[in-house]
């Protein structure tokens, strides 16, 4: 069996189809079969899985997520590319491709009419680039049914998403997805198995869905905004950063510090050193405060 994911059966598609790429869509298809046989048995597909897919393209990584899944459902933004996907992908039944801006589908809604027979349902998606993040975060923020999440994504933002505390990498963004899941990066990607390869790195990460959260909260808008504060500025203080936070914080120094006083956390630590458990602790303390936001 010739695969989609191969150099010249791509160059065929993409000739057959006139199609040529658009950058603004972060597009670049996989074209090593090998690298995708391995995402998939690394992922843990079998027949129960339900899979959903984010920018499918020409279907080189749906066409094997179809081979081992129960069902897939791809989400697709360029219209230009579901002919393409009628015909490469004609011989899976079980296939369903969403011609929809992931960002404004109602997934709650698709996976309900398409996957609610699956006993099992994961993301699989070589994601675009240039909008990993808000896929991410709209998919774990809308609380759906996905127990895991295997996804490739340029190197640096995976590595964000991963990190740890007092590391480099290590943000709001790795505080939100620890509070979600449990994050690793499984290998990295090297540009060559990409048409056209990528300016920049990949790497694979594994988000396992909590079936608790790590901490409590009850308002995740009030706290989500209290960790990106600390990290307005990387070299400051969080006493300096949520100056910037509060309404009057400049005015208001005292009452930031009995805030960090109440939490038992240093003023003068700086963002990346302080733990999920940390962010709770002040959370906590600002709902027993005056303070609010700007």
């Amino acid at each position: 069996m010739k695969y989609i994911a191969s150099v010249g059966k791509t160059k065929e598609i993409l000739n057959k189809h006139r199609f040529s790429f658009k950058k603004s869509l972060g597009q670049n298809f996989l074209i090593d079969s090998n690298v995708i046989k391995e995402v998939v048995y690394k992922a843990d597909i079998d027949k129960n899985t339900g899979v959903i897919e984010v920018g499918p393209g020409i279907g080189s990584l749906t066409e094997h997520l179809a081979i081992h899944a129960k069902k897939v459902l791809a989400f697709e933004i360029d219209q230009r590319l579901i002919p393409v996907l009628d015909d490469t992908l004609s011989a899976y039944d079980n296939v369903t491709v969403i011609n929809q801006d992931i960002l404004e589908a109602d997934v709650s809604q698709y996976i309900q009419e398409h996957l609610s027979d699956c006993d099992d349902i994961v993301v699989v998606a070589n994601l675009p680039y240039y909008i990993t993040t808000p896929i991410i975060l709209n998919f774990l923020n809308a609380n759906l049914p996905i127990s895991r999440y295997y996804v490739m994504m340029q190197k640096e933002v995976g590595e964000r998403i991963s990190a740890k505390p007092n590391t480099k990498a290590y943000g709001s963004l790795s505080i939100a997805i620890d509070y979600y899941t449990e994050a690793k990066t499984v290998q990295n990607v090297p540009k060559t198995v990409f048409m056209p390869p990528p300016n920049v790195d990949s790497i694979i990460v594994e988000l396992k869905t909590r079936s608790e959260k790590k901490v409590e909260v009850d308002d995740e808008e009030s706290f989500f905004k209290l960790t990106r504060g600390a990290f307005l500025h990387r070299r400051k203080t969080i006493l300096n950063n949520y100056q910037s936070l509060f309404m009057d914080g400049k005015k208001k120094k005292d009452e930031i510090r009995a805030l960090f006083s109440a939490a038992d956390i240093e003023p003068s630590r700086r963002g990346e050193s302080l733990s999920l458990e940390d962010y709770q602790k002040i959370y906590h303390a600002f709902k027993e405060s005056d303070l609010e936001f700007i």
